[in-house]
């Protein structure tokens, strides 16, 4: 039996992702192709097919009607292949999801509860990525991230996992020092740790307390949670940090100072590019980490 000439599938991904994505600048970004290359690809089908598929004008590529008609006949086709292909290495092969996350993040709220996600998909192996900013890196070397931020770049796909506090604390010791409701001039005396990404936190914290204007003797910079808590534990400063992070860090050498809660500007989201839900590993994880409360 003669095997039928097919178009090259990536042509065909390349047609089916402008038309889900609305966008051929959209489609480029999600392939990882510039816009000149897209382009080819779409021209190879359309020559391919003997019809013409888009109508440009300017940027914009709308469909015609042949190329509604083409899409209406191929997209569901192209997704069981996709299954298909998919499910046969999956058979072979354990999944695999690079992924970017925040080594606080990891050690207190997601590795102890690894443990579920294994004993459900015992074939999704994890290989994780703590070096910084992984945004920029998300769907290259990196099939998605967990990042703490305000609101993610819109060109990703977000889920938003939980709504934070901003607490002040410190070691137990400078906390009996400086006294339980310590005034401005008190304050104005001290170190104050703050994170590197995340200075909108003492920002809101100071206009909480009525201290919009506030300038503490020291700011101490750091890039990483953990290094703050070890730092706000030795009595070294007084942490500017998510109250999730204190309660889990179990460390009795803390000590809250005032008693109030802030609303921080900042959220822990999972990310990743919109097409990557279709490869099965990012999907898994996301499904999991959407409803698992962590």
């Amino acid at each position: 039996m003669a095997i039928r000439r097919l178009p090259p599938l990536r042509a065909i991904e390349a047609f089916v992702r402008i038309v889900r994505l609305g966008s051929a600048r959209a489609a480029a970004d999600e392939l990882g192709l510039s816009p000149s290359a897209l382009s080819r690809r779409v021209a190879a089908l359309e020559e391919f097919i003997g019809k013409r598929l888009f109508t440009r004008q300017h940027q914009a590529m709308r469909l015609t009607d042949e190329g509604q008609a083409f899409y209406d006949a191929v997209s569901l086709r192209f997704d069981e292949l996709a299954a298909a292909v998919e499910g046969q290495v999956e058979d072979s092969k354990v999944l695999r999801l690079h992924l970017g996350v925040l080594p606080l993040f990891g050690t207190q709220r997601l590795f102890p509860r690894l443990p579920e996600l294994r004993k459900a998909h015992p074939r999704l192996h994890i290989d994780f990525d703590t070096a910084a900013h992984p945004e920029a890196r998300v769907g290259d070397t990196l099939d998605a991230a967990i990042v703490l931020a305000k609101e993610p770049d819109p060109a990703f796909h977000a889920v938003r996992l939980d709504h934070n506090r901003v607490y002040a604390f410190t070691s137990k010791a400078l906390a009996a020092e400086i006294g339980e409701a310590p005034t401005p001039e008190v304050l104005a005396r001290q170190t104050f740790l703050i994170h590197t990404e995340l200075p909108d936190s003492f920002v809101a914290w100071k206009q909480a307390l009525g201290l919009p204007k506030f300038a503490p003797a020291a700011i101490d910079h750091m890039d990483s949670g953990q290094l703050i808590l070890e730092a706000a534990a030795n009595g070294l400063g007084i942490a500017i940090m998510h109250d999730d992070h204190f309660r889990r860090s179990h460390d009795n050498r803390l000590a809250k100072l005032f008693d109030v809660e802030v609303e921080s500007p900042y959220s822990y989201w999972f990310i990743c590019r919109p097409h990557a839900l279709e490869i099965r590993a990012v999907r898994i994880f996301h499904d999991w980490i959407a409803g698992a409360g962590l």
